[in-house]
């Protein structure tokens, strides 16, 4: 197939979760490698990508509804490609560009080692259009032109060999896994990106020495169900311990872990090796055993409740988020209750906070339709469900006021002079300095919080990035 030289810019809009993040640059790597320039916003490109989400139907609403807006741009300049690829993307597949007909390529997430190839073959479709007796292509941007789309999934795909194209700074997501072994009822995952696939242990090591010569200090390992990786011998403890003791990373940090495999081996770990954050996202979703069966999320309350006394025991001052499903199908009142309770009683960190979302083709939306909550009542009680977490984060943070923490320094702040980082436990801290210090770690007071972010005062000199 011949490739047309030109043009060759592209841009890659992002919506969703860490994976997502990390897929969006694994695209712009791709094209990158073939010759396109990735530019910043989609005015000036000629192939924009909008990477997607399809946990949450808000998320896919908002997503369509950014793929409208685009039209105008098509409408000015026709032979704008636009793309949607993602987890969305293999979820519709032909019926978004029913929907959408000035949509170009559909491509779900086993299909971007074929993007340079798929974007070359819709240029040579849509000449071949405008070169036929008719003219082919409708040049308002209103109408259908030549499409593709890819939703193969492949068993083998997890992208080995292609790198990433990543922003500058000293955090980076290092992907270890694809896919997810689990079918929890209320999850569309497993059916978007396919079965667990897990990346060689010698190649994840080889991208985190590279990231460590570039200047990356901090890496987050991720998968779907991260901490049950396993790769010939190799299973995920022994992979964190390899990880922590690669000269020039600082920190390491993973998620998201599924509960069933937080392991003895897993936490001494996490407790022995240093660059190991104290710092942990462990989803829990509901707390309360009938929910959690109907579920599938195949563990109890009660084992739940022993990993984190299992992970608290070993590291005390260990920072727990999590994530929690309000209105699952069947719910009850009492069972909602039995929710709360938990919160209560392990008191996270942090808690990520979602009303059940129907997705079509997993196993809860054939629950029986007497089942399902209704919108009210679900509202109610996410509402309630908020107040208790943003509650117990807030009496958290007052509690570590004073405290004198090392901080990572990612990224400038919002006001002039304002910079903004990480603990080690993964808190957020803004204080007053120079821009040019991001990617430098030094140590800050936790002056006052605001209940989720903290504002600090440094308290000595800072600490150049590499030094321990």
């Amino acid at each position: 197939m011949t490739r047309t030289k030109t043009p060759k810019r592209a841009y890659v809009e992002t919506y969703g979760c860490q994976m997502n993040i990390s897929d969006g640059e694994l695209m712009q790597g791709v094209l990158a490698q073939d010759g396109y320039e990735i530019v910043a916003s989609p005015e000036e490109a000629d192939v924009v990508l909008v990477n997607t989400c399809a946990i949450r139907k808000h998320a896919e609403q908002r997503v369509l509804g950014r793929v409208a807006q685009l039209r105008g741009l098509k409408r000015q300049r026709p032979d704008l490609l636009i793309g949607v690829t993602g987890c969305m993307a293999q979820r519709m597949g032909e019926a978004l560009v029913e929907r959408a007909p000035y949509v170009d390529l559909v491509m779900g997430p086993d299909g971007y080692r074929r993007l340079p190839e798929s974007l070359a073959a819709l240029r040579e479709r849509r000449s071949a259009a405008l070169a036929g007796p008719a003219g082919g292509t409708d040049r308002s941007g209103g109408g259908r032109g030549p499409q593709l789309v890819v939703l193969d999934l492949n068993l083998g795909e997890n992208y080995q060999g292609l790198e990433q194209r990543r922003a500058d700074g000293p955090t980076a997501w290092v992907p270890i896994q694809r896919g997810c072994n689990h079918r929890c009822t209320f999850c569309i995952v497993p059916y978007v990106r396919g079965p667990e696939k897990n990346r060689p242990p010698h190649e994840i090591l080889r991208e985190i020495r590279g990231l460590a010569e570039k200047g990356v200090t901090e890496v987050t390992l991720l998968g779907q169900t991260v901490n049950s990786y396993r790769y010939d011998d190799c299973a995920f403890p022994d992979l964190l311990r390899q990880v922590a003791r690669v000269d020039g990373i600082r920190r390491v940090r993973f998620t998201s872990p599924h509960p069933n495999d937080v392991t003895e081996a897993l936490v001494e770990v996490m407790a022995t090796e240093d660059t190991v954050c104290e710092q942990l996202h462990l989803p829990v979703q509901a707390g309360n055993n009938r929910t959690l069966k109907r579920m599938l999320r195949r563990y109890t309350v009660e084992t739940f409740l022993e990993k984190v006394e299992l992970l608290r025991s070993a590291i005390p001052d260990i920072a727990l988020s999590t994530d929690v499903i309000v209105a699952f199908p069947g719910e009850t009142e009492a069972e909602f209750r039995d929710t709360l309770a938990l919160m209560e009683t392990v008191r996270f960190d942090e808690a990520f906070t979602y009303k059940y979302s129907p997705r079509e083709g997993t196993p809860a939306t054939r629950l029986p339709q007497g089942d399902f909550i209704d919108p009210d009542v679900a509202q109610a009680r996410l509402e309630a469900l908020i107040q208790v977490s943003r509650r117990i984060q807030a009496e958290i943070n007052r509690s570590e006021v004073g405290r004198v923490e090392e901080v990572l320094i990612e990224r400038t702040g919002r006001r002039p002079r304002q910079l903004l980082g990480r603990t080690r436990r993964g808190k957020v801290v803004v204080f007053d300095g120079d821009a040019r210090r991001v990617g430098e770690y030094t140590r800050v007071s936790l002056d006052e919080t605001t209940g989720a972010t903290f504002v600090g005062t440094e308290v000595d000199a800072p600490v150049p990035a590499g030094q321990a």
